[in-house]
């Protein structure tokens, strides 16, 4: 986790309060969801994708495509809504995306995506909410 002040903070006892521990692993301590055990990988209506942690706006249903990774994955984010860092965990080096507001892991950005960006943001469904138009 970044040490960068962030505009939505908790402390961590309010954050264990705040999210479900399977949360708590993923989004405050770089963990990963099973792939395939999340709702949100079907979630096929219009509207919003934004962080379970703080509530921002993160992704717009729009951008979602089935990757067959197991997990929700979108062409790009909301502007301004997520920030990157090389992940060097597990032996191999990746871009972790975490919320521009609060911190919190979200996934990785990987290259192979389809058009227009050729961009893949792979997100753990858990660490989301979903919001239909």
């Amino acid at each position: 986790m970044s040490n960068k002040p962030f505009a939505f903070t908790l402390t961590d006892a309010q954050w264990r309060q705040r999210l479900t521990p399977e949360q708590y692993h993923v989004m405050r301590n770089h963990g990963t969801e099973r792939p395939g055990s999340c709702a949100l990988l079907h979630e096929k209506r219009a509207g919003v994708f934004s962080c379970a942690g703080c509530d921002q706006p993160l992704f717009a249903s729009k951008l979602k495509f089935e990757s067959g990774t197991g997990w929700p994955s979108f062409n790009d984010p909301i502007p301004d809504s997520v920030e990157i860092e090389v992940d060097r965990s597990y032996g191999m080096v990746r871009t972790e995306v975490h919320c521009s507001s609060c911190g919190s892991h979200l996934g990785h950005v990987f290259e192979d995506g389809p058009p227009p960006t050729g961009l893949r943001y792979c997100i753990n469904g858990i660490a989301l909410n979903f919001k239909p138009d």
